[in-house]
């Protein structure tokens, strides 16, 4: 028993001191750039392999074709706005297998909002937040929270007022994902499971 607390101690100990020698050798800000890469490439790395299954399972049934047009897009949008009270709608094609998606549908309190139509980003990052969302919709989940922005989206959001975001896939199913439904909110929605259940009518709608 004893040695095995004796070998705990020395695994601790080596391990603070390797984080020590790392803070020494962080001299200047090019290897503080990269320490911070490295880190964000590893967590991307681990986030992506933990999930695996379900991501794996979404790129073989990925098929972009399944989204609506976007004129056929707006109305399905509008009305969800207008039945949710939310602030913005956003509607995102996405692929899985370069880790991108396109903001192909912006509708903020003054209508459509055309200079972030078109915006490219990554579907996964270093962001635990955006992650999290990213593996619910895949699950068929909409997944409700405050708003982390880290993305030009998010900061588009953000200008808005908007604090609470909901977000669902397109088509609402477990392993389909041709995109996903945003909406974003001033604050907290009071009734949750409703946002869930019109947003995913809502995606059902937008789907082919």
């Amino acid at each position: 028993m004893a040695d095995e607390v004796q070998k705990e101690q020395k695994s601790n100990s080596s391990f603070v001191d390797k984080g020590i020698d790392l803070i020494k050798w962080i001299d200047s800000p090019f290897k503080l750039l990269e320490v911070i890469i490295l880190a964000t490439l590893f967590f991307v790395g681990y986030f992506a392999w933990d999930s695996r299954q379900v991501i794996l399972q979404a790129i073989t049934n990925q098929d972009s074709s399944q989204l609506k047009d976007h004129e056929q897009l707006i109305p399905i949008m509008n009305s969800l706005i207008r039945d949710t009270g939310a602030t913005v709608g956003v509607v995102n094609k996405a692929n899985l297998v370069v880790n991108s998606r396109t903001t192909i549908l912006a509708i903020g309190p003054n209508g459509r909002e055309k200079e972030v139509e078109g915006v490219v980003t990554s579907l996964f990052n270093a962001s635990p937040e955006r992650n999290r969302a990213m593996v619910a919709m895949l699950n068929g989940e909409v997944l409700c929270e405050k708003i982390d922005p880290s993305s030009k989206i998010g900061e588009w959001n953000t200008k808005q007022g908007v604090e609470y975001i909901c977000r669902g896939s397109i088509p609402p199913d477990i392993g389909q994902f041709a995109g996903y439904v945003s909406l974003g909110f001033k604050k907290e929605v009071a009734d949750e499971y409703a946002i869930k259940t019109r947003i995913n009518l809502a995606a059902s709608e937008m789907a082919k």
